[in-house]
């Protein structure tokens, strides 16, 4: 059976939404059910009846730098919480909000697979409770009020501006900071050019899109810790600077106020369930290359008061996902982990051992599928990199071999041996193929972790410069031998310097996925390269800078051959089709 096939069957089989917020320990008033098989939880009422409550163990998964396929982290995310099921644990997940971006591009849906999903598909895959739709609105609604604003303050006076009730913001319209958003792959969008037409039309400047999930409001969304941390956070967003370089932020903008008010309810997070039935909170978007790509804090609070057992999920690999949920979410949460596990293939080694490249599409290569221990030996270098970023938080990860057929015993031994030289206990999962009962032994490697003590910190702190702490991540994460600024970067950098913004601030990367390095096509664990950084963005309501690493794109493109084109609806039945 197709992935598609095995979860409307277990559609057939789910509890109905009430059922498992009751099971969940969730009272009536906290739930609010959308229809039969979704819901959203009341996270205040919640937090503050159980504020005296102990806190579970708390677990993160993240993995080795994927193939352009995905090595399987969600999927391995909701086997580790079948398997705790299995071993009659209180268990809860959280894992992040699938974008349509890639549901209708080349990567697909992305909510588990096999015998470890979520369900129900279609509403996961699409829409879910109109989260997206919300911040995407919220984020549009600004770059309204700063466009309208600018159209106004050209076409006015002082006195007409006052008026009006308006002081004059003189916003430099080479200075905005924000473009539109947008929750698909649209590369025709990155650059477009505003305001054409007459003085009515508004001012005429260049802007462009981004992906709804690289919005500074979805950042703000997963890391706000209640509604009034979310509208204070909202009102100091900096969308431009004036001609005097003086900010311009939501607040100044008199919107930040109305775009709380789109996400009153996209904050509250949303339950859903595996196959197996254990509870699982969706909130907060993915894309950890060009975003924070962290299951929402709100969600993590909940599951670890509500579960003796938390699963939650970080986008991409250790030095993207997994770096940001140490040094800015876990920061931001007050919440640190018991466990770490780091998912890994035989494919995705093999590739980082010189095979062949791999592409969505296109058939693999008889490299993956057939047994070659030395490109595996090759490809652990990676993931001995990985472990070493783990193990610098002061965590000893646990290494889950993602099973696939192809799999010989002898490449199974090889990173087992590789892994456990490295000081981390290596496991293999069959989650896919037999769901809750295949994860067994990643489930009790797991338990055992929690109940072990670790060291963890924070790599720096916030009173470190800005520029030491983008040297650090790019040396001691990267493995880089520093870092390079283009002009703009470099301008940016010491203007941020001179200010004591930075201090309260963390440092979210962006960089490509694909690889440990800037380039995607350098894989294994290069070495002997400097990192470049193109640009430095302020998300001063979200609480970081970002800077920019080498080519990476806040929206990316849509391939030659999208899901979109296989993706249709049974006039007859409703049931949408072709999401896998």
């Amino acid at each position: 059976m197709q992935d598609w096939e095995i979860a409307e069957a277990a559609e057939e089989q789910m509890k109905p939404i009430q059922q498992l917020g009751t099971e969940l320990g969730l009272r009536g008033d906290e739930l609010i059910p959308y229809g039969f098989k979704l819901g959203k939880v009341d996270y205040q009422k919640v937090l503050t009846r159980l504020q005296d409550a102990p806190i579970g163990k708390y677990i993160d998964v993240t993995a080795i730098t994927p193939t352009p396929l995905g090595e399987g982290k969600t999927t391995t995310t909701v086997g580790l919480i079948e398997g705790l099921g299995h071993l009659g644990q209180r268990v809860c997940g959280a894992i992040r909000q699938p974008s349509s971006a890639p549901t209708f591009n080349i990567k697909g849906w992305r909510r588990g697979g096999g015998l470890a999903q979520c369900i129900p598909l279609t509403p996961i895959s699409i829409r879910l409770t109109g989260d997206l739709d919300c911040v995407t609105d919220a984020h549009n609604l600004a770059m309204v009020a700063l466009t309208s604003r600018m159209q106004h303050e050209r076409n006015y006076d002082d006195v007409r501006l006052a008026q009006s009730g308006l002081k004059r913001l003189d916003i430099d319209p080479n200075r905005v900071q924000i473009a539109w958003a947008i929750d698909f792959c649209a590369q025709a969008l990155r650059k477009i050019r505003i305001g054409l037409g007459g003085k009515m039309d508004g001012v005429e400047m260049d802007s462009g899109f981004q992906m709804t999930v690289a919005s500074e409001v979805m950042a703000i969304l997963a890391v706000a810790r209640d509604l009034r941390d979310l509208r204070e956070r909202i009102s100091r967003m900096v969308v431009a600077y004036s001609r005097s370089g003086q900010e311009v932020t939501t607040a100044d903008l008199e919107v930040d106020g109305a775009m709380t008010a789109w996400l009153l309810e996209a904050i509250k997070p949303n339950l859903v369930q595996t196959i197996e039935g254990q509870p699982v909170f969706i909130h907060a978007g993915p894309f950890a290359n060009i975003a924070i790509g962290q299951s929402s804090i709100l969600a993590d609070r909940l599951g670890t008061k509500l579960a003796d057992y938390h699963v939650t999920e970080s986008g991409f690999a250790a030095d993207i996902g997994y770096e940001k949920f140490w040094n800015l979410k876990c920061r931001m949460s007050g919440l640190k982990p018991d466990a770490v596990v780091i998912v890994a293939t035989i494919r995705a080694l093999k590739m980082h051992g010189g095979g062949p490249t791999v592409k969505p599409g296109v058939p693999l290569d008889p490299a993956y599928t057939t047994e070659n221990i030395g490109l595996v030996e090759k490809g652990c270098e990676n993931l001995a990199a990985h472990i070493e970023i783990v193990q610098k938080s002061g965590v000893q990860p646990i290494v889950c071999l993602n099973h696939f057929k192809t799999d010989t015993e002898a490449e199974i031994l090889a990173v087992r041996r590789i892994a456990e030289a490295q000081g981390a206990k290596a496991v293999t999962s069959r989650h896919w193929l037999q769901g809750g009962a295949g994860a067994v032994e990643l489930a009790e490697a797991v338990m055992e972790s929690c109940h072990q003590k670790n060291d963890f910190h924070f790599l720096y702190n916030l009173g470190m410069p800005l520029r030491q702490r983008i040297e650090l991540i790019a040396r001691e994460i990267y493995g880089a031998d520093g870092a390079t600024y283009t002009n703009n970067a470099l301008a940016k950098l010491k203007a941020l310097e001179a200010g004591s913004l930075v201090v309260n601030l963390g440092t979210c990367m962006a960089k490509t996925q694909q690889s440990l390095s800037h380039d995607p096509t350098l894989k294994g664990r290069p070495r002997g390269w400097t990192l470049p950084i193109n640009d430095i963005l302020v998300y001063k309501g979200a609480g970081f800078i970002v800077p920019v690493a080498g080519e990476i794109k806040l929206m990316p493109g849509t391939g030659s051959d999208p899901a979109f084109r296989r993706i249709d609806v049974d006039v007859d039945t409703g049931k949408v089709h072709g999401l896998f």
